[in-house]
C-alpha cells in the first residue's frame, strides 16, 4: 500500500507539473512577460537612467554641442547645454542628435507628454524637438518644429499623439538647431534644457489629427507604384495654445476602401496593385483624421530606357542609374509657384512627379555642379497631357548669388539656357527622352551651375535619370 500511495502521488505530481507546463506553453504565445520601468525623468541635475553610451550626434551635426552646464539651472545645480555653431565650425554646421537608453527601453503608456524647461542666450527659435528616434525603427518619432526660446526660463510641450503605443521606448529626445542669419554664413548661440522628463499632464484636449496636412489629396498613378503618407496631431493646452507635432505613421491606423487596388501599411507605405479608385483614410487613438488620399491606378507602368551613359561621363542630378550630386531641393516652392512634388517609386525605380504646374525649381548650391566637360543635359519625361514643357538651366555667376528680374530672366551676371520641348514632340502615355545642348546661353559659364527650372505648358509630369553627360 505505501508503495501504490508513493506511485499515486508521484503520478499526481507530475500531472500537475506537466499542467504548469502546458499553461506556460500557450501563455508564451500570447503574452509578453518582459515589462519596462516607467520612469519619468530623463534628466533633471543628471541624465536618470540612461546607461553610459546615451548621445549619439547626426551626421555633419557638431559632435561635442552637447554637453552639461554646472553653473546655469533652472533647478538644482545641473542643465543640459547645447551650443549650436557657427556655419563655418570645422566640427559641424550645425548641433544635432538624440538621447537613446543605453541597453534597455520604457514603458511610456501612462503619460501624455515631453515637458522641459528652456531658455537661450538670445531669442531663437530651434528647428526641431522631439522624442522617438533610435536610430533603429524610429517607428514611434515625434517632432515639434519651430520651437520658440527666450533669455528666460519657459515650460515647453511636446504632446503623445497616442501613449498606448509607447509600451517600449528607446528614443527619449531628439533635437536639430541650425544658427540664424543669412544661409552659408549663420551665427551660433547656446540654449539649455532642464528638468527633461515624461507627465501626465491631464489637460491636453481636442484632438486634432491630420494626414496630408489636412488636404484631401487625388493621386494619379500606376500598378507597382508606392507613396508616403504622413501626419500630424493637434492638442489644445491650458494655457489655450494649440500645439501641433508631427506624428510618425504608426501612430496612426490606416484603412484603403479598396484593397484590391491599394493597401497601406502601418509605416503608412500606400502599396498599388491594380488599376481602379481607392481613398486612403486613418484614425489615431479613436479619432479620425482630416485629410485623405484618392489613389487611382491607371494600370500597368512601363519604366523609362535604363541609361547606357559610362559613370565616368556622367554629373546626376537624380537616377537610380548613377550617384547623384547633394541637391538642396527638388521644390523650392518659391512665391508664385502653385506647383506640388510628389516622391513616387515604382517597381524599385524611384520618380519625381510634379501636379498643379506653372513653374518649379530644383536647386543645388550646396555644392554647384561643374558641367565644363559636359555636351548636354538628359531628362525622361513621362505626361498623360498634350503641351509643350520648358526647361531653364542656370547659373548662379561669379559672385555666387541667383539673380533673377520679375519673370525669372536671369540678371548681373548670371546666364542661362532655355530649352522648350514642343506639344508635337512631348508625346503623351510615353517616355520623351529629351537632350539639352549646354552651349548658346551658358557660353564659358558651365562651371558653376545651381538650378534647373521647369515650366508648364502642361500641369503635370513625372521625371527620372536627370543627368549631365558628354
Amino acid at each position: 500500500m505505501k508503495t501504490n500511495r508513493q506511485y499515486i502521488k508521484l503520478t499526481v505530481v507530475l500531472g500537475m507539473l506537466l499542467s504548469l507546463i502546458s499553461c506556460e506553453r500557450e501563455l508564451s504565445e500570447d503574452t509578453v512577460f518582459a515589462t519596462f520601468p516607467k520612469t519619468a525623468a530623463v534628466f533633471t541635475d543628471s541624465p536618470i537612467g540612461l546607461g553610459t553610451n546615451f548621445y549619439f550626434p547626426y551626421a555633419g551635426s557638431k559632435p561635442t554641442a552637447w554637453s552639461l552646464d554646472n553653473e546655469v539651472s533652472y533647478i538644482g545645480t545641473t542643465s543640459m547645454r547645447f551650443d549650436v555653431p557657427n556655419a563655418n565650425d570645422p566640427e559641424g554646421n550645425y548641433a544635432g542628435g538624440i538621447l537613446k537608453i543605453d541597453g534597455g527601453a520604457r514603458n511610456l503608456t501612462t503619460f501624455d507628454a515631453l515637458t522641459f524647461w528652456a531658455k537661450a542666450s538670445q531669442g531663437v527659435t530651434i528647428n526641431e524637438i522631439g522624442f522617438g528616434e533610435d536610430f533603429e525603427t524610429n517607428k514611434y518619432q515625434v517632432t515639434r518644429n519651430n520651437v520658440s526660446l527666450s533669455t528666460n526660463w519657459q515650460k515647453y510641450i511636446i504632446p503623445i499623439p497616442d501613449a498606448s503605443k509607447l509600451v517600449q521606448e528607446k528614443g527619449v529626445f531628439r533635437y536639430a538647431a541650425a544658427g540664424i542669419g543669412t544661409v552659408g554664413q549663420e551665427v551660433g548661440y547656446t540654449f539649455w534644457i532642464d528638468e527633461l522628463k515624461f507627465e501626465k499632464l491631464g489637460t491636453l484636449a481636442q484632438p486634432q489629427p491630420k494626414i496630408l496636412d489636412g488636404n484631401s489629396v487625388t493621386q494619379n498613378t500606376f500598378n507597382g507604384a508606392s507613396m508616403q503618407v504622413t501626419g500630424t496631431q493637434t492638442f489644445h493646452t491650458a494655457s489655450g495654445q494649440n500645439i501641433t507635432v508631427t506624428a510618425a505613421p504608426s501612430y496612426f491606423t490606416f484603412s484603403s476602401s479598396n484593397p484590391d487596388v491599394a493597401t497601406v501599411n502601418e509605416l503608412g507605405t500606400v502599396s498599388v496593385t491594380a488599376a481602379g479608385t481607392t481613398a486612403i483614410s486613418a484614425v489615431i487613438a479613436g479619432v479620425a483624421a482630416q485629410g485623405g488620399l484618392e489613389v487611382v491606378s491607371i494600370g500597368d507602368f512601363t519604366l523609362p530606357t535604363a541609361p547606357t551613359v559610362p559613370s565616368q561621363n556622367v554629373i546626376s542630378v537624380f537616377s537610380n542609374a548613377y550617384t547623384n550630386v547633394p541637391v538642396d531641393y527638388f521644390n523650392g516652392y518659391w512665391g508664385g509657384s502653385t506647383t506640388q512634388t510628389e516622391d513616387i517609386s515604382i517597381d524599385g525605380e524611384d520618380f519625381k512627379q510634379y501636379t498643379q504646374l506653372n513653374f518649379v525649381g530644383i536647386e543645388f548650391q550646396n555644392p554647384t555642379i561643374d558641367a565644363t566637360a559636359m555636351t548636354h543635359l538628359h531628362l525622361d519625361v513621362y505626361t498623360e497631357e498634350t503641351g509643350s514643357l520648358t526647361i531653364r538651366i542656370r547659373d548662379r555667376g561669379a559672385d555666387g548669388i541667383i539673380e533673377s528680374d520679375n519673370n525669372g530672366n536671369p540678371i548681373g551676371d548670371d546666364q542661362d539656357v532655355s530649352f522648350t520641348v514642343s506639344g508635337a514632340s512631348l508625346v503623351p502615355n510615353q517616355w520623351n527622352a529629351i537632350e539639352i545642348p549646354l552651349d548658346g546661353g551658358l557660353t564659358s559659364q558651365k562651371n558653376n551651375l545651381s538650378q534647373l527650372v521647369f515650366v508648364g505648358g502642361i500641369t503635370s509630369f513625372i521625371v527620372d535619370n536627370i543627368y549631365f553627360h558628354n
